[in-house]
């Protein structure tokens, strides 16, 4: 019982068994009207029939007299058919036809009648009776009587049996076909459940293995190519990026551990070098300079997450509007090369002027701000020689290209998605100063605009290149 209830409730089983119920009624319904419509029809073309003889015999009467007119009626009662005639006299008594007998109010009282009759079979096809002859043939007559003129009673009918002969064979054929139908709908119908729960089934397997923690678990996808397989295909590309994302969690909880352990510990120990009695003035001053500068940092650290999760939620601060990004790229390459010359590196920009786009400006900028300050922290040969970083802002087409591209060392090609994620640093001792979250950062902010960010070659260095689109 709960299997069937399962199977009860699937939605294929239950719209199957409302399509068949509405087929049928409509089937029921269409065979009823086609049977009454037909027997309607019957009905009508034998009335027609009956007044087209009665007044043909009426016309023989009147213009040929009353031989005539039983010659007629003698010759039309001899031939086998459904064909129903009575001629009698003005007292009722029978003279011609294949009908002897007729209720007497029929005869007195002219009109439309229905009665049973019985007639001799002119075929003599009929079952035999005790003396050996034929016996009469029995029916349901539909006949319409009159009175002709001279006094003599008319009847003339036709016999109804056939008619209903038909309706029934109609009635057979339609309970036949209903229940062929109803039948041929439950194999359907259970072929169809079958086939939908055995995949449901495999669903909820491969879901209660993953929920087990087997992650690496995936929907079966067979060649059918059907919405299951669509389903399943879909799911299997969420498990991977469900997958992806708990791996990256993992990293992400392993590099903060790391990267706030040690500056908690560095603000722990000068705080308590400062507590010490021996401690002196300057040496307490310059503990809290320490702690000062590590709490900096942290903030930063805990700014640049609380921004990436802002972006990554689509909700940034401030409204998306149409900002000249020519001003903003040129204006942050042009704050940052003194600090570059600083370090040896020369900053050449080449932005084209009147750029706009609908943006947050306020993530634009800090975007900028990362690429360049990440280009000036690398952006040093191993050969020795000067760096240089480019700063390139061009329309193409749609699309708005802003490149930050450095000669140094570069980045592995390996590495280079890798690097877009939070927390990553390709420095294993993780010594140098950073977070890991600046081009994470950009990322996010590339998503949130519609657009793309990638680290592609420089040959040598890297070539930062995000893509935002224009309208």
């Amino acid at each position: 019982m709960s299997r069937f209830a399962q199977v009860w409730r699937t939605s294929t089983v239950r719209l199957t068994a409302t399509f068949i119920a509405i087929f049928i009624v409509f089937a029921i319904l269409l065979m009823a009207f086609i049977g009454w419509q037909s027997s309607i029809q019957i009905q009508r073309q034998q009335a027609e029939d009956i007044d087209r003889e009665v007044r043909q015999f009426q016309r023989i009467e009147a213009n040929q007299g009353i031989r005539a007119l039983a010659f007629a009626v003698g010759r039309l009662s001899s031939n086998p058919g459904p064909g129903i005639y009575f001629l009698g006299d003005a007292s009722g008594l029978y003279l011609l036809g294949n009908v002897t007998d007729v209720p007497a109010d029929v005869l007195i009282e002219p009109g439309v009648y229905t009665f049973d009759y019985e007639r001799p079979d002119p075929l003599g096809a009929g079952p035999p009776g005790p003396d050996g002859a034929s016996r009469p043939r029995g029916g349901i007559a539909v006949v319409r009587s009159i009175e002709l003129d001279n006094g003599m009673r008319l009847v003339v009918g036709r016999d109804v049996v056939e008619r209903r002969g038909y309706s029934a064979i109609i009635l057979q054929s339609f309970l036949v076909g209903v229940v062929g139908i109803i039948l041929f709908s439950l194999i359907a119908g259970g072929i169809t459940a079958r086939r939908v729960l055995r995949r449901i089934d495999t669903i909820q397997q491969t879901s209660t293995k993953i929920m087990s923690g087997n992650l690496s678990e995936r929907v079966p996808v067979t060649r059918r190519n059907d919405e299951f397989d669509a389903l399943a295909t879909n799911l299997n590309a969420m498990l991977d990026r469900i997958e992806q994302l708990l791996q990256g969690l993992k990293e992400v909880t392993d590099n903060v551990a790391h990267d706030l352990k040690t500056p908690l510990t560095r603000l722990r120990n000068q705080a308590e070098a400062a507590l010490r009695d021996t401690a002196s003035q300057e040496t307490r001053e310059r503990a809290l300079e320490t702690v000062i500068g590590e709490s900096d940092r942290l903030i930063q650290t805990f700014n640049a997450l609380l921004m990436i999760a802002r972006a990554e939620a689509g909700a940034p601060s401030g409204t998306l509007s149409e900002i000249n990004v020519s001003s903003i790229v040129a204006d942050v390459a042009e704050l940052y090369g003194p600090l570059a010359e600083d370090e040896g590196i020369e900053v050449v920009s080449a932005v084209t002027g009147g750029v706009t786009l609908k943006a947050n400006r306020e993530l634009i900028g800090q975007a900028m701000v990362n690429l360049l300050e990440n280009a000036i922290k690398y952006a040093r040969p191993e050969d020795g020689s000067a760096g240089k970083i480019l700063v390139e802002l061009q329309r193409l087409g749609d699309l708005v290209r802003i490149v930050v591209a450095d000669n140094g060392p570069g980045i592995p090609e390996a590495d280079r998605k890798r690097v877009l994620e939070r927390f990553v640093r390709l420095e294993k001792s993780r010594s140098e100063p950073g977070s890991g979250l600046g081009l994470a950062l950009v990322n996010a902010v590339a998503r949130l605009h519609g657009g793309n960010f990638e680290i592609v070659d420089n040959a040598p260095g890297v070539r930062a290149v995000l893509e935002l689109p224009a309208s």
